[in-house]
């Protein structure tokens, strides 16, 4: 499998954290206590709202140092990116505070895309935001979304730039990353981004080596809070910059939809599909990179086998949610991966078509110009093989049988 190998000078810095780590000394301070106090310094505020975050605050970090092996800059990383969550935080609830009118904006029949990764989401969050009446959370204002954004500034607000710097500064950390999946400050995030407020999130899971947060976070946490957090971000950034409907994606989503409903109950969802060794073999070399940014001491076949068990978990209970009946066929519209990457407008149409949607000619004509300047390969090609995870192929395959079998998807060659 593909070992990618950071620049010079970070692998340098690493080297010396290595060295101050033997004697003791751990730059990066990832004590629940220090992290709290971080964000309140950082913003001024004290409020953190209920105390639904803090256990998974305090498992995450103990995941963190136990099982995470972080670099030293993959300490700094980690405790930058969790005052930054903490103190987004502190800020939803000072301006629901000081703005209750916020909380009593309404969030109607949202679109969720719950397909996992690798599977087309990505591409088609970006062709449904260029429907002027679809509203998605950009990258840039979910990272930064205090003032919430203007609609008369929304396209030259300065945080745009401020998103676009940190995207180049991890970029020029892992340049191997966005010849598999596209970032930019004006494209479309995910709600992971969101959800890590709470501190109940996949983000989590995909950017550090966290097993048995993880398994707390699959397996036994309570996300209630973690969607009414996921509504009062929404409404805080259609306050003052409304659409008509919000487009939003994440994999994340497909292990609780269950929970997704409870906070949305006219929600629809748009589950993509693929084979899930494809996806499998594909997520697996993605996260060798990504992990690469915070940790020197990643295992692929380790990566492989734990992703091997979350993905099969979300695709049984994926179909356990259909087989419930708990949402009506006419609110979910089922996207084949191959289907839709040979031609996705029609796929588009009738996605429309199933919500009961208009797709205008001008907001097609803007998706076929989008998908000519921005080829899938644009960045280069993303090889991949299952075979390089050590994973026992015909084991694989038994795990997601279920899965396959009741959505009807197609399994594809392993190369490539």
């Amino acid at each position: 499998m593909f070992d990618p190998r950071l620049p010079l000078l970070p692998r340098s810095l690493n080297a010396v954290g290595r060295t101050l780590a033997r004697i003791g000394i751990r730059p990066g301070n990832l004590g629940s206590q220090s992290l709290l106090e971080a964000a309140r310094q950082q913003t001024g505020l004290a409020d953190f709202g209920d105390d639904s975050f803090r256990e998974g605050l305090d498992r995450l970090v103990e995941s963190l140092e136990s099982e995470a092996r972080l670099s030293a800059i993959g300490r700094f990383i980690a405790r930058q990116d969790l005052v930054g969550h903490l103190s987004n935080r502190l800020q939803l609830v000072d301006w629901h505070r000081r703005y209750p009118e916020i909380g009593d904006l309404p969030i109607r029949r949202p679109i969720f895309i719950v397909g996992q990764g690798r599977t087309g989401t990505t591409i088609l969050h970006e062709l449904l935001a260029l429907d002027p009446n679809n509203r998605v959370p950009l990258t840039w204002e979910t990272d930064f979304p205090f003032p919430p954004p203007e609609r008369a500034q929304y396209t030259s607000d300065p945080r745009i730039a401020r998103s676009q710097s940190q995207i180049d500064r991890s970029e020029s950390l892992i340049p191997d990353f966005k010849r598999m999946h596209r970032m930019g400050a004006r494209v479309p995030q995910e709600c992971v981004r969101i959800t890590a407020s709470d501190c109940k999130s996949a983000i989590f899971t995909a950017t550090w080596r966290v097993p048995t947060y993880t398994r707390w976070l699959l397996d036994e946490a309570d996300l209630s809070s973690t969607y009414a957090l996921h509504r009062k971000t929404l409404q805080l950034l259609a306050w003052r910059c409304p659409g008509e409907r919000w487009v939003l994606k994440s994999p994340g989503h497909l292990w609780c939809l269950d929970a997704v409903l409870d906070e949305y109950p006219d929600a629809c969802f748009i589950q993509t599909h693929r084979d899930p060794l494809r996806i499998l073999s594909s997520l697996a070399s993605l996260e060798m990179v990504l992990r690469k940014m915070s940790s020197d001491a990643n295992i692929p076949v380790e990566i492989a086998r734990e992703w091997s068990g979350w993905l099969a978990r979300s695709y049984d209970r994926s179909v356990d949610f259909r087989e419930s009946g708990r949402i009506p066929d006419s609110r979910v519209a089922d996207l084949q991966f191959r289907e839709f990457i040979a031609d996705p407008i029609p796929v588009v149409r009738k996605i429309y078509d199933r919500f009961d949607l208009e797709l205008l000619p001008e907001t097609e004509a803007r998706m076929l110009s989008y998908l000519r300047e921005n080829p899938s390969d644009r960045d280069g090609a993303h090889k991949h093989r299952l075979e390089e995870t050590g994973l026992d192929i015909d084991e694989e395959r038994a795990r997601v049988k279920r899965y396959q079998e009741y959505f009807d998807v197609p399994t594809e060659p392993s190369g490539g």
